[in-house]
């Protein structure tokens, strides 16, 4: 059983290169940016206030985060193992997941800051089945729309320069000083992210010593 944690800033691709790890090794990938965006557009309790919170490009409170992620893992759906995307984002909720799972590595991508925005400004997502594009490396056959089921493809709301440069400021300043933590563990690995999916991917399988693609 493998149990990772990928972290680094919005755009450095962190999500892409866990789904690859996930499909490859039969990994439960726990996206907590993915399930806030569900709780979004399935109008639950939460999504008013996450909505909310998340246009503005601030952190969800680690409350709600904390319970999100717990409820998830108590569905212990993950026989092979699981790589969890977008959380811990600060100390105390990395001290509140070590009190209760162990994890085997910290997998942190290393980006530029104007690197990671470039690339988030360029996401899209498909209104209709929820693919993800990138118009840097992923682009539809049609301009805004997407090649799957034909629908339209639009700009996520928290996907603004001026969110984005406080998410920067607020994981350099919150989330990255949780690093510090995991690496008096020795769990940490760090990987080059500039660079095409493939070579990050190699990257992270070798630093975890696990069979290349």
């Amino acid at each position: 059983m493998h149990k990772y944690i990928i972290m680094g800033p919005q755009g450095c691709g962190k999500g892409t290169q866990a789904k690859m790890l996930a499909d490859a090794f039969d990994l439960v990938h726990i996206s907590v940016g993915d399930i806030f965006r569900w709780n979004v557009q399935a109008h639950t309790k939460l999504a008013a206030k996450i909505k909310r919170i998340m246009a503005a490009g601030k952190l969800v409170d680690d409350e709600i985060v904390d319970q999100i992620v717990q409820n998830r893992l108590d569905e212990h759906d993950w026989n092979f193992g699981f790589i969890l995307d977008g959380f811990p984002r600060n100390a105390t909720q990395a001290e509140f997941f070590l009190e209760s799972y162990d994890v085997d590595a910290v997998i942190h991508i290393d980006v530029p800051d104007d690197i990671v925005v470039a690339r988030a400004l360029a996401r899209r997502k498909c209104a209709k089945c929820g693919l993800d594009y990138n118009l840097m490396h992923h682009r539809p056959e049609t301009e805004g729309v997407c090649d799957v089921c034909g629908g339209e493809l639009v700009t996520r709301e928290d996907d603004t320069e001026q969110a984005l440069r406080k998410r920067l400021h607020d994981y350099k300043t919150k989330t990255e000083p949780t690093l510090e933590l995991f690496e008096g563990k020795e769990l940490v690995i760090h990987v080059d992210g500039d660079g095409t999916m493939e070579q990050v991917q190699a990257q992270i399988r070798e630093a975890l010593n696990l069979p290349p693609a």
